[in-house]
């Protein structure tokens, strides 16, 4: 799964990156080492410029697309909710339902984004906790956790899913009466080797979660982000894993799992996990 990650890059430099050819400075996001649900992130989406405010989400808008960098928040919003209050729960999309899931089949065929992210954060319950819980001894083990990133330190491209929500209790031309949503897919987790691994495991992505964020390598994100395709079946051939390999992870300090906690610090390497996590 997906439920914390890191992006410090800055709008200037994912403009680069990605190729962007509209953002607003006004939309820029500090840094975050620790974004948790609900938080504004940056998504990468291609449409036409007259759809960039919510009133333009019809269907049958024209127009050629045009690749911006947008400020979403994280947890999707179906467009048919009553209420947002579940956005908390929808911060994954699981890549081999989302094609048939109605929360998710709309966007899949139309509203498709990148989230960049420097990596993510995943936790394993070491074995003396795990032993210790097992025992009876401890009722909630304490859980170490690890930074999974690109190993050549490229962008981590999350493919994504984002959607308009209209919050009818509000006027029209109240600011907070449309809200732009998304939610990371994912995908099983590698099985083969990490491409760097710590010296004391886990030595591949399974190992430290079934789920990973589905990351998407350059030659795949235009077609990703590309509006005009919109069958199904056709999308889902979009939703393999990348190439095994390029990944590595390493253990960091249990002040990530504190979402208060917030600093390039949470990106430090350990040289093992703390003491009472071992792997």
């Amino acid at each position: 799964m997906c439920g914390r990650y890191a992006a410090s890059r800055r709008p200037e430099d994912l403009a680069g990156i990605f190729e962007i050819e509209k953002w607003e400075p006004e939309e820029a996001l500090a840094p975050d080492y620790n974004v948790a649900p609900t938080k504004e992130v940056y998504a990468v989406l291609d449409r036409p410029l007259k759809d960039a405010d919510a009133a333009a989400t019809s269907s049958s808008v024209t127009g050629n697309p045009v690749r911006q960098l947008r400020k979403l928040k994280w947890g999707l919003v179906p467009s048919w909710s009553k209420s947002p209050e579940g956005a908390a729960r929808m911060i994954n999309a699981r890549a081999e339902t989302i094609h048939e899931k109605p929360s998710y089949k709309r966007a899949f065929s139309s509203r498709r984004c990148i989230i960049p992210a420097d990596g993510y954060y995943e936790w394993v319950t070491g074995k003396g906790e795990r032993d210790l819980e097992v025992a009876g001894r401890k009722k909630r083990p304490r859980k170490q956790p690890y930074f999974v990133l690109p190993a050549d330190g490229s962008v981590f491209a999350m493919a994504g899913l984002y959607e308009f929500w209209r919050d009818k209790t509000l006027p029209d031309d109240h600011p907070q009466a449309w809200w732009v949503t998304c939610s990371v897919i994912t995908t099983e987790a590698e099985t083969t080797p990490l491409a760097v691994a710590p010296a004391e495991g886990p030595f591949t992505l399974s190992e430290i979660h079934p789920r990973m964020p589905l990351m998407l390598t350059p030659d795949r994100w235009d077609s990703w982000l590309d509006p005009s395709r919109t069958d199904l079946d056709d999308l889902r051939t979009l939703l393999e894993p990348p190439p095994p390999g390029l990944m590595r992870a390493y253990p960091v300090s249990t002040a990530v799992s504190n979402v208060r906690n917030n600093g390039p610090e949470l990106l430090k390497e350990l040289e093992g996990p703390e003491e009472g996590t071992l792997f």
